[in-house]
């Protein structure tokens, strides 16, 4: 990866309004309409690292409110179509213990249309990710974008069943996939992870992270295999948008400091592990809105604390 210096951020995929059902059993809760969407998650996560545009689609429903929060984090908002109709609408109940979840309901609307356009000013990012949006949405983009330093992405387990194809195009032209176990092992068709992060590099991209909830996250490059850890938490109330929290701080903290660097990567797995640690203690993005850049430090320090040790001397 290129160590060149880094100025520009750019997120395209979804914001939508979600209805969930979650929380422990003793305390289970149903939020209707709340802030949801991988564009939103991932830009709110990246914004206390680094200056993020995003590009994606609302309906003319859209509160003022979620627009505001994005402002006030200082996302730019020049690509964030509202468009006639109804924003895009997901509902799902999670299990007891948060460890699986069932869709309820999924209503596209305005998303169902949506054709992503970068402003002009917009197409020479540093750093561009694609959230899971459509594989066809996603080649789209990387029509409109001079080469970034880096390109990343996501993707989804129906786009894997439904888009082989078209999402193997996308896999050759991006630099870094971020992708949860399952979907690991549905591309790959192998189901040891180390195996399966090399599969897919021979596909195209140059690093595999690979997001393991509850069990932190494994990153492959270069033959080289980095783990984070997850942070034990006392209180989890909803899981949704975790995935694209911690590729925000690891994206954003990248644009923080500039570079692409080994080193740089291994600490942005860090961050990004600590955004999602914070993203899942309430719901929606209620724990991200007004997070204090020394809370983000001291989880920091105390993720490091949970690895490091003294090297001994052999016995």
């Amino acid at each position: 990866m290129s160590s060149d210096k880094i100025s520009s951020l750019v997120v395209v995929g979804s914001v939508a309004l979600d209805t969930i059902e979650a929380g422990p059993p003793t305390k289970r809760e149903t939020r209707q309409d709340v802030l949801g969407g991988s564009a939103s998650f991932f830009s709110v996560a990246a914004s206390y690292f680094a200056p993020v545009k995003l590009v994606a689609v609302v309906g003319e429903d859209f509160p003022r409110e979620h627009t505001d929060l994005f402002a006030k984090k200082g996302v730019a908002l020049d690509g964030l179509e509202r468009a006639k109709g109804k924003t895009f609408r997901w509902s799902g109940r999670y299990s007891d213990d948060l460890s699986s979840r069932t869709t309820l309901d999924t209503q596209l609307n305005v998303f169902a249309e949506f054709n992503p356009k970068l402003p002009s000013a917009w197409q020479s990012p540093d750093l561009l990710f694609l959230g899971n949006i459509l594989p066809t949405l996603q080649l789209s983009v990387l029509e409109q974008v001079k080469k970034p330093k880096l390109i990343a992405m996501d993707t989804m387990n129906l786009w894997i069943d439904t888009a082989r194809k078209d999402l193997g195009h996308v896999l050759s032209k991006i630099d870094l996939l971020f992708v949860n176990d399952e979907e690991a092992r549905q591309i790959s068709g192998e189901h040891n992870l180390s195996l399966a992060a090399k599969a897919i590099i021979k596909q195209g991209p140059k690093t595999v992270i690979v997001k393991r909830g509850d069990s932190g996250a494994l990153l492959f490059h270069e033959d080289k295999v980095f783990a984070a850890p997850a942070y034990p938490l006392e209180t989890v109330s909803d899981p949704t948008g975790a995935g694209d929290t911690f590729a925000g701080g690891f994206m954003g903290y990248l644009a923080k400091v500039g570079n692409l660097s080994a080193e740089s990567i291994r600490r942005a797995m860090y961050y990004g592990s600590v955004m999602a640690s914070f993203s899942v203690e309430a719901f929606s993005l209620d724990r991200l809105q007004d997070l204090k850049h020394e809370e983000i430090e001291a989880r920091y320090r105390a993720f490091i604390g949970l690895t490091h040790f003294e090297t001994l001397k052999p016995l």
